[in-house]
């Protein structure tokens, strides 16, 4: 960038020697971007905060994989983690931000790889940013339906610990919340953001009700600071010392889905602004409040040993009994996290349905005609939509087959959301951050730097943890399988590329207006 080089105006998209569009506030950025404006502008900075939030889901998205850092040691990696995943995905954030800021669009990461990309490459790595973003988006709302269903079963279980739930069971519970959601995200889309909103407040009241009651009870005893904070085990994983990186497992979950949020750029006004806001704040904000449910839990917990014999590896329900004295006790807290999961299943179905639409518009999925339809009296991409619901009901077909097969998709929902989000942040360091360091919204230029390398280290190191078994010795029954799914995935978007996509998928439109001169 020169020094001759303007700022841009009104949502990043001025006059001068940045870029050759005119934009003021009545400007459409959708169109700006390229595209039409289809979807209803219903959401604020705040609706959008509080659905990312609901897709964090922090209650849920700590506890429904909470075994995980029981196997890891315990309390430290439970509150340590914790600290550590907020500040290194918050640098994913504030990264996502700033490109979200400087292109806004619901196409996300594929549309940014295509704009910062050189002109040889830039289809090509739109279109595999694309179907990782996507594989991401639909993997991951598998996660937290299915992840539902075994919270419902580990209720059950409270009552009858006798009781083993066969597979097809929770299959047929996993299929009714997919049917129940379907409906809610189809034929409601005006409440969604009073329903995120809902859910934020609904979140705040469980955490706290949990921690009082959790405190006040407290029947298996309280543990002392000391193991509060840094209790470790590490004999547990059977991976020494690095237990500790299993157990910040759950941590790292429950923000993987922080830039999902991007999908919803074409439903809010002045989105170059708002948007990349409510990506930055969600980490922070949800990070504190996480500390007021996860500290109660550390404090009051049985003996890790005694957890790990929980009913369908859902710790949680189990520490819940315990620490309350009762079934009764326990399941009342549970069904505090079954309602926040609920909310978080919506939230995070009509991101992915978005994300589907958005990449057939760009005709990039088979049958894109069909799934790039919106249907103009609900104001919803209904068949993207049909879509992300027929996928999760056949990806769930898997569980009947092998529990630990399925499990891999919850992994690899955590990876192919990385990787999308590494695509585009690594491209634009390449070209020395010319881009966002001209949005609406950005770090400016050395802080970027710092917050970008600290993400992509981050992220490679994620899909090697979330890649890994997390208990040794390995047998069919603890193998990951993450990596395979991962790369059969590729293969197949790869099959479907060559095959046909690459006669019609041209990429995004190129908004060439939008470009920084780069030198």
């Amino acid at each position: 960038m020169g020094d001759q080089e303007k700022k841009p105006s009104i949502d990043g998209y001025g006059t001068g020697d940045v870029g050759t569009v005119d934009a003021g506030p009545e400007t459409d950025i959708v169109k700006i971007l390229g595209y039409q404006p289809e979807l209803k502008r219903n959401r604020s900075m705040f609706t959008l905060l509080f659905q990312s939030l609901a897709i964090a889901a922090i209650p849920y998205g700590f506890g429904g994989p909470l075994i995980s850092a029981i196997y890891g040691g315990g309390q430290l990696p439970m509150f340590l983690g914790w600290i550590i995943i907020l500040i290194v995905d918050e640098c994913i954030a504030l990264s996502l931000g700033e490109l979200a800021s400087r292109y806004p669009t619901s196409a996300g990461p594929y549309y940014w790889s295509f704009q910062l990309a050189p002109p040889n490459f830039r289809k090509i790595l739109s279109f595999i940013t694309g179907w990782t973003w996507l594989i991401g988006n639909w993997t991951i709302t598998l996660s937290v339906n299915f992840g539902f269903a075994s919270l419902i079963a580990a209720c059950v279980a409270l009552y009858h610990p006798d009781f083993v739930i066969e597979a097809w069971q929770l299959l047929l519970i996993f299929y009714a919340i997919c049917l129940m959601t379907f409906v809610v995200c189809a034929y409601g889309n005006r409440l969604l953001p009073a329903v995120d909103t809902a859910c934020a407040v609904f979140t705040a009241i469980a955490i706290l009700i949990t921690l009082v009651c959790l405190s006040a009870k407290a029947e298996v005893g309280r543990n002392s600071v000391g193991d509060t904070l840094g209790h470790f085990d590490n004999s547990l994983s059977g991976w020494g010392d690095f237990s500790f990186f299993i157990g910040i497992l759950p941590a790292a979950y429950t923000f993987s889905a922080i830039g999902m949020v991007s999908s919803m750029a074409e439903e809010c006004a002045d989105p170059a602004v708002k948007l990349p806001k409510a990506i930055a704040l969600a980490v922070p904000v949800g990070g504190i409040a996480g500390l007021f449910f996860i500290i109660p839990i550390c404090a009051t917990m049985p003996s890790l040993e005694y957890i790990m014999g929980a009913p369908v590896g859902q710790a949680l329900p189990y520490i819940f009994a315990a620490v309350m004295g009762s079934p009764g006790g326990g399941l009342a807290l549970t069904v505090l996290i079954l309602i926040i999961t609920f909310f978080c299943s919506i939230s995070i179905t009509v991101a992915a349905s978005r994300c589907t639409w958005a990449f057939a518009r760009d005709k990039a999925i088979p049958v894109s005609r069909l799934f790039s339809k919106v249907d103009v009296k609900h104001g919803v991409p209904i068949w993207a939509l049909v879509l992300t619901t027929i996928v999760q009901m056949l990806l769930g077909l898997i569980n009947l087959g092998s529990s630990s097969a399925f499990l891999a998709f919850v992994s690899v929902g955590v990876i192919s959301l990385a990787v999308s989000y590494a695509i585009p942040i690594v491209i634009s360091m390449w070209h020395r951050r010319k881009e966002v360091n001209v949005a609406p919204w950005t770090l400016g230029n050395t802080l970027g730097w710092i917050v970008n390398i600290i993400a992509v280290l981050w992220i490679c190191f994620e899909t090697v943890l979330f890649s890994m078994p997390q208990v040794l010795p390995v047998d069919k029954a603890t193998m990951n399988y993450a990596v395979v799914v991962f790369v059969g995935f590729m293969a197949l978007s790869a099959v479907w590329y060559v095959v046909y996509a690459r006669r019609v998928y041209k990429g995004p439109p190129e908004s060439d207006g939008l470009k920084v001169e780069r030198t």
